[in-house]
């Protein structure tokens, strides 16, 4: 494979979501029952911008690139408790992307030390939080993009364009570990992939057969897609 010089673009950090629910007791963390949804959530210490200004300064954005990634957008979701005594606990990764992203953001939750409890009923009570990250690895030598960057829409015919450093496009060829990519009389490439999750696109010399770089693409239901894309 080329060796390309993969780089980090951008790292989206995106405040937690929650949910609407009250979960059983857990003995983990004192037989208290946890909440996905409270009248005062947890807040590290500062607010929002605070624990946003932890994350960027903390956070070892090349993770993804350093291992390896295919270029590609990965939403990262990590979930956890907040104690009713501030103290975090029950990480856990709630997508399995790999190349070390998850365990960077496990990492980060870990160190970040203690919060201030949610509360319910004007009491500290244990509350679930859930952390979004989203790492972006792109090259400038190597690129797969699509109409909205790194996302194909399932039931439709995806344009993809491709361009690779000294290599011309009418020497490229497209595989996709699901569905189906075709070359069009004018020289586009169409994706097209029957199930939302996601695929990944591997780009190929004819001349040689040597294989030029992966790209990893998200496959969202047709439903999904923008309206301005529909038309």
């Amino acid at each position: 494979m080329m060796n390309l010089n993969k780089t980090l673009l951008a790292v989206y950090l995106l405040l937690p979501v929650m949910s609407f629910s009250q979960t059983a007791p857990d003995s983990a963390i004192g037989n208290w029952p946890r909440f996905t949804e409270v009248e005062v959530e947890a807040t590290f210490p500062g607010g929002d911008a605070a624990w946003k200004t932890f994350l960027v300064k903390n956070l070892k954005a090349a993770v993804p690139a350093d291992n390896s990634a295919p270029i590609g957008k990965y939403s990262i979701m990590v979930q956890f408790v907040v104690g009713k005594d501030g103290a975090v606990s029950n990480i856990k990764a709630l997508t399995n992307f790999g190349y070390g992203m998850e365990d960077e953001v496990v990492r980060i939750i870990e160190k970040s030390g203690n919060w201030t409890p949610a509360l319910q009923n004007g009491k500290a009570v244990n509350a679930y939080r859930k952390q979004p990250v989203t790492f972006v690895v792109e090259d400038n030598d190597f690129t797969v993009s699509s109409k909205i960057p790194y996302t194909l829409f399932a039931g439709i015919d995806n344009e993809i364009t491709v361009n690779v450093k000294k290599v011309s496009p009418n020497n490229l060829n497209l595989m996709i570990t699901r569905g189906n990519i075709i070359t069009t009389l004018d020289g586009r490439f169409i994706a097209r992939v029957t199930q939302p999750g996601r695929v990944t696109i591997t780009v190929y010399n004819k001349k040689n057969d040597k294989e030029l770089g992966v790209a990893s693409f998200e496959v969202k239901k047709q439903s999904e897609m923008p309206a301005e894309m529909k038309q």
